[in-house]
């Protein structure tokens, strides 16, 4: 499977759009990695992962088609993930096509919030239930549970295809011994994880600093969750967390552990 991050920014992006704190100015004064749109993945140019407001960006930015999409997964329902004005654009009468060419899996909130706005518009639309695969082409997703919304069951997801395995797990918040419980022994051979709130952790539960981040990583290998050599890249960072792309790559390379940034890609 070939990766491509479309965006590994938190919901403001970085620069956060009125933000005044130094990583944010860092950003504006050197471009590069340090710009950051909303968290967004493609699989082998056909399975989308989340669809926020930066994806018209972000595909004109990359040479993505988004007719070559067949699903959409989403991981939760905060906007920067679901942005619902714009599933309207692959239907009648912004294109000819009467249906939305590409199917869209999401949790029982995602689904209700577009049934809700597009209450007779044909689209494919499955709902996804925690540790369930579904089958999408040659692709095995199976959901699992994210630590990031109290009201609202968030979703990570392993991806499978010819036996290689990627676990795609933005907003994770740290696992529950649930989760670690479920993907141990499953050897994973990439990981594309969170690290939103950088040197600055916050009260809040739903998103993890470096520390946890590493945490996480050193648990996910020691019950064999990840091969031994599984490649390691994060997403989700966020300005407030007071990471430069430099100071993330300083931070995490002692732990094997990769900064990712927009236009990443890796094979798995």
């Amino acid at each position: 499977m070939k990766v491509l991050l479309m965006g590994t920014g938190g919901a403001d992006g970085i620069p956060a759009l009125y933000g005044s704190d130094r990583v944010s100015k860092v950003a504006r004064a050197n471009g590069g990695k340090d710009l950051r749109t909303r968290s967004a993945a493609l699989i082998d140019a056909t399975l989308k992962l989340d669809l926020g407001p930066d994806t018209l960006s972000q595909v004109h930015r990359f040479g993505i088609d988004a007719r070559d999409w067949s699903a959409v997964f989403f991981t939760h329902s905060d906007e920067d993930h679901l942005c619902l004005s714009e599933i309207q654009y692959g239907m009648f009468p912004f294109v000819d096509d009467e249906k939305l060419d590409y199917t869209i899996y999401g949790n029982e909130i995602v689904c209700q919030l577009i049934r809700h706005r597009y209450p007779e518009w044909p689209i494919d639309l499955i709902e996804l239930k925690s540790y369930v695969p579904v089958v999408h082409e040659e692709y095995h997703v199976t959901p699992i549970k994210a630590t990031h919304k109290g009201d609202e069951e968030c979703h990570n997801f392993i991806v499978e295809k010819d036996g290689r395995k990627l676990l795609y797990a933005t907003d994770t918040g740290f696992y529950r011994d649930e989760v670690f419980d479920f993907l141990a022994g499953r050897e994973i051979d990439a990981l594309v994880v969170e690290c939103s709130e950088g040197f600055q952790k916050t009260p809040y539960i739903g998103h993890m600093d470096i520390a946890q981040c590493v945490e996480l990583v050193e648990r996910l290998r020691a019950n064999g969750a990840l091969i031994s050599d599984a490649r390691v890249v994060t997403t989700h960072h966020a300005a407030g967390g007071d990471a430069t792309h430099d100071e993330l790559v300083a931070a995490l390379k002692p732990h094997d552990i990769e900064a990712g940034f927009d236009g990443f890609s890796f094979d798995v």
